[in-house]
């Protein structure tokens, strides 16, 4: 059939379609994606072009990767499964660990306490009330030693969500490894390190953007250099949709972010072909299947295309996207909870046809508590279940030429670049995080989000729509109150014991390499934690010689 066959034959369906809608109206009056995209009726092969197959879609491993970043991706190797796990003391945390690696997950996943992520021991009168409530507690090398008991780290890959104190916590598993005679060329994991999401969206920054940003490039730099299969970034999208972003804006700032990094890390000397292919992603699965699935591929494509024609990439590695997806949490309900299973079931679909390369389940309790066993086991059984049973991991993208998948991945990639462009023309990310602008965009959508919730024009099952009045059945996991008391006197007893001498002429070396602005870091903290120095004592340091940021230009909003 011709081009033009086919629009007169859609033409005459439409108005056919326009008589009948007298008689049976549609349910909404306009149909549009969580990010207002709007949906029409029905997609064609007019909303597609064959003849831009090679430019657009190509073939999976190949530019512009839109069809996968692997050959044979899944019938080659499942995505990892890696359920992000931590709490408490290090002793329990590595019992979980231990428990998900035997229910056949395939890499660890570290959750951090607050009082962690923000660079203070457990001792310190700001962590009062957090140790080990929303991750482990992790003060010294010690807790790393006892964290990893048991753990082949040279044969299981591990993913730690840290930002602020990247460098020190990073430091620590370096110092575990060589403890241990495993060669650091063996490591495999990922630092989040993504210090920019924090000004945006989380608010887990210590020290203001400058010496963050040089924080990151050291680490950076310094895998590079020592560590070739360690991904030393995950430019984060996750907490950024979490924020109330749609998927048009998760995309389009973490872009944002990475770009600002692969520029300064080159700022730094560093060749884009000699670090790019380790930098990793990281994004949320949401509610609306087809938009996940087009905002995957729409990253992957976007992506490649800044790298070659932005940065000048030549190696395949340097303009792949990779990327790990985390179910969204802000879709858990506390309501109805046994809902969220089948939240998650599809929201990981999404992932898989999306081509993740590794995926994290929430689990369905997640709304009320830190999960419970029997909720991660049901989290990582949903995954497998993907995996094994669905069929949907034996061909390569098996939605690449649908119709509506192409368009609205056009679409998305579209609209990201609009972003992108007005924040470089800002002078990059850091220069619109400090106007507040980036923040303000998200800001907006969250609120706009809300009031159509409020005005029933967005449905949530269970919250306001076939509500129902109902009493707790799900077993809640709650934290032991003794386990700041237990990491306290922990710490008192390493000061007691550790070369307290040694500790110092170490924590002096930070200080003064940190003064000169012009060394990498990573070799001065991986001596003092080696020392047994603190996570807080590491972080005080720097506290000294790069002061704390307190932002004021968020008043724009």
């Amino acid at each position: 059939m011709s081009r033009e066959d086919l629009e007169e034959k859609l033409k005459s369906w439409s108005e056919r379609v326009e008589r009948s809608l007298a008689k049976q109206p549609e349910r909404l009056k306009e149909f549009k994606t969580a990010s207002e995209i709007e949906v029409k009726r029905i997609y064609t092969p007019l909303d597609f072009s064959d003849n831009e197959y090679l430019e657009k879609l190509g073939f999976p491993g190949e530019y512009p990767f839109t069809r996968g970043v692997y050959e044979t991706m899944y019938r080659g190797r499942l995505w990892t499964m890696r359920q992000y796990a931590g709490f408490g003391t290090a002793e329990e945390s590595n019992r979980r660990f231990k428990y998900l690696l035997s229910q056949g997950q395939t890499g660890l996943s570290v959750a951090f306490d607050l009082p962690t992520q923000m660079g203070y021991d457990s001792d310190h009168p700001l962590a009062a009330g957090e140790v080990g409530r929303v991750g482990v507690a992790v003060d010294s090398l010690r807790d790393v030693e006892i964290l990893f008991d048991g753990i082949p780290l040279d044969k299981v890959s591990t993913s730690m969500t840290i930002n602020a104190p990247t460098a020190v916590i990073l430091a620590m598993y370096i110092a575990l490894a060589e403890k241990r005679g495993v060669p650091l060329s063996e490591l495999r994991g990922t630092v989040q390190n993504d210090i920019l999401k924090e000004y945006i969206a989380r608010g887990m920054y210590i020290f203001p953007p400058k010496p963050s940003m040089k924080l990151v490039v050291d680490v950076i730099e310094y895998c590079a250099h020592n560590m070739p299969l360690w991904n030393p970034i995950s430019i984060s999208g996750y907490h950024i949709r979490e924020a109330g972003a749609d998927a048009v804006q998760e995309v389009a700032f973490t872009l944002a972010d990475g770009i600002e990094y692969v520029r300064t890390v080159m700022e730094r000397g560093l060749d884009v072909d000699r670090f790019a292919g380790r930098l990793s992603f990281f994004f949320s699965a949401h509610n609306n299947f087809f938009e996940e699935i087009a905002k995957f591929r729409a990253a992957r494509r976007l992506w490649a295309r800044i790298m070659k024609e932005m940065f000048g990439a030549k190696s395949r590695e340097a303009m792949m996207l990779r990327f790990h997806v985390q179910t969204a949490g802000s879709t858990l309900t506390a309501q109805q909870p046994l809902n969220n299973i089948a939240r998650v079931a599809i929201q990981a679909l999404a992932a898989v046809l999306g081509g993740a390369q590794s995926l994290h389940t929430n689990s369905y309790d997640e709304a009320l508590a830190l999960p419970s066993e029997e909720a991660v086991k049901v989290a990582l059984r949903t995954q497998q279940i993907i995996a094994y049973e669905m069929g949907v991991a034996d061909t390569i993208d098996p939605l690449g030429g649908s119709y509506y998948v192409e368009w609205l991945t056009d679409m998305i990639e579209e609209e990201a670049l609009k972003y992108i462009e007005r924040i470089e023309n800002m002078g990059g990310m850091v220069a619109a995080i400090e106007k507040g602008y980036v923040q303000g965009e998200i800001f907006r959508k969250a609120y706009s989000f809300q009031k159509q919730l409020e005005r029933g024009e967005k449905i949530i099952v269970g919250v306001n729509m076939f509500r129902e009045e109902e009493k707790l059945r799900v077993p809640v996991h709650r934290i032991d109150p003794s386990v700041e008391e237990k990491a306290k006197s922990s710490l008192e007893r390493l000061r007691r014991e550790r070369d307290n001498k040694r500790v110092g002429k170490a924590l002096d070396r930070v200080r003064r390499e940190s003064e000169k602005g012009e060394e990498n870091l990573m070799p001065a903290i991986i001596e003092a934690v080696k020392a047994y120095a603190t996570l807080g004592e590491v972080c005080g340091v720097l506290r000294e010689v790069y002061g704390e940021y307190h932002p004021d230009s968020w008043r724009s909003w």
